[in-house]
């Protein structure tokens, strides 16, 4: 069995107060994809750097306090590629890439455009760079996961108040559309919908910290693994994991029957 968690962390070091690393060594995942650092290398402790159990990679934004992305393996990967070939949003820790013979897991962190136009038009941006690249993916033959805070809720079930954020950042037609386009025609899954076709209040992964949201269960389900079908076909089970709080968002595990051992050999 092959477990892969994904979580935004909001920032390392706050999610290592409230007991990030001894809740994850104790979910015996094979990977655990993390993004929202808000830290440099330098800012990371011995313990971050070297999480009991796993190989710990990293590719933190130039900018101090800002995005970041991490990826923690079970096993030493062959390689680690953190370079998407953007002058703009490379100096930002966006992505992160670990191989293992045929199976490739990806730690991805889209940009949010809710603070203003112009990151909004950076996050269109994004979107249409990145999207050749996954379609290149999905075609290379690989076992590919890709786990990340994704900042879009793809369908109306995937929020709690849809009617009232048709026209925000997270859930705009344009958004929602590409997302569509990736899973109809760019040849991923969306394993957790795969698995829970119809799931809602229990689908949701992020929760504004403004009036009560996750008192209320007012939540966006932004946090997905997309991967490739052969490997998506192996899922068992998905869940949110919402006993404890590790940042704004929730961590998403995904078990999938897969040998992972074989696949990295």
């Amino acid at each position: 069995m092959l477990r892969i968690i994904t979580l935004n962390l909001n920032g390392i070091r706050s999610a290592w107060r409230k007991g990030l690393l001894p809740w994850a060594t104790a979910q015996n995942a094979d990977f655990i994809c993390v993004q929202e650092l808000k830290a440099q290398h330098a800012d990371l402790s011995e313990e971050m750097k070297a999480p009991d159990g796993f190989d710990a990679y990293y590719h933190c934004a130039a900018q101090k306090g800002y995005s970041g992305v991490g990826l923690w393996c079970r096993k030493k990967p062959d390689r680690v590629i953190d370079l998407l070939g953007s002058a703009e949003f490379d100096v930002e820790g966006r992505f992160l890439r670990a191989d293992f013979g045929r199976l490739s897991v990806i730690s991805l962190y889209q940009p949010s455009g809710s603070s203003s136009e112009q990151r909004q038009e950076a996050k269109f941006r994004f979107m249409a760079f990145i999207y050749p690249q996954l379609v290149e993916l999905a075609s290379s033959g690989r076992d590919v996961v890709v786990g990340g805070d994704w900042n879009i809720a793809h369908r109306e079930i995937d929020l709690r108040n849809w009617r009232g954020n048709r026209n925000n950042s997270g859930f705009l037609p344009e958004e929602r559309a590409w997302v569509s386009r990736l899973l109809d025609q760019g040849g991923w899954c969306d394993v957790f919908r795969d698995l829970h076709p119809t799931s809602t209040d229990d689908a949701y992964t992020w929760w504004s910290n403004r009036g009560q949201a996750w008192a209320k269960n007012v939540g966006w389900r932004l946090d997905y693994q997309l991967a490739t079908p052969a490997i998506a076909a192996r899922a068992r089970s998905a869940e949110v994991f919402k006993e404890q709080r590790f940042s704004d968002h929730a961590p998403l595990t995904i078990d999938y029957d897969y040998d992972f051992d074989t696949a990295s050999s």
